[in-house]
């Protein structure tokens, strides 16, 4: 975390940039695990909230106090414990894939569909972080070195008046799945039944930065 700048963002809270370092998006999502380990073990005195972006965490105190900064950058040296496939923070989401860009996507890249479905399918997601809408999550693939060329397309040169909830999609290097009906550009690959926003749960949304998302596919004919 050499290279990690720490901003003042009013009295308390704090802003770690994350910009400088040699990959900025691996050196956040990393913190972003570690303060969430840190502020469960009670180890982030005062802080009541972890906002995390692409390269930024947004790190949020409680007045007086606001934050220990002493503390947050032990939290970040600490080595980060082993965790088995069985405790891992893990959503499943099954997908009936028959977006309505599908074939468009298979078309661009010269693929079959099933095989723009088996690179999404076989893909282990981790959700980088959230925003946009309540319960959306940017999912970026888990291992740096896997990539998912559907995902790379960019967004579409027009943006849908409606997409509608439970959507799964792609653009620009990530995934995610609509929780509400909303405008948007991505590439539409099919649809979940999943609910991913209900604000009487506790928490509202089973995704948070860090979560490991993995697609099924429900299944059926493809060329």
């Amino acid at each position: 975390m050499v290279d990690m700048r720490e901003r003042a963002a009013g009295r308390e809270a704090v802003l770690l940039d994350f910009e400088s370092t040699p990959d900025p998006s691996a050196a956040a999502s990393a913190a972003i695990a570690a303060l969430h380990r840190a502020k469960a073990d009670g180890r982030l005195p005062g802080v009541v909230d972890l906002i995390p972006a692409a390269t930024t965490i947004l790190v949020q105190g409680s007045p007086p106090v606001g934050v220990d900064r002493l503390a947050l950058r032990r939290a970040l040296r600490a080595p980060a414990p082993a965790v088995s496939d069985a405790e891992e923070d893990q959503v499943v989401i099954g997908v009936r894939y028959d977006g309505p860009d599908l074939h468009d996507v298979a078309l661009h890249l010269g693929w079959t569909t099933g095989a723009v479905v088996a690179s999404h399918v076989q893909t282990r997601w981790r959700v980088e972080f959230m925003g946009f809408a309540p319960g959306f999550g940017y999912l970026v693939p888990d291992d740096p070195d896997d990539r998912c060329p559907p995902c790379e397309l960019p967004r579409r040169d027009e943006s849908r008046p409606r997409v509608e909830a439970g959507s799964v999609a792609v653009a620009a290097g990530y995934s995610a799945v609509y929780p509400g009906a909303s405008p948007g550009g991505w590439n539409l690959l099919g649809h979940t039944d999943f609910r991913l926003w209900n604000s009487a749960d506790d928490p509202p949304t089973p995704l948070r930065a860090g979560t490991i998302v993995r697609f099924a596919d429900l299944g059926e004919e493809r060329s």
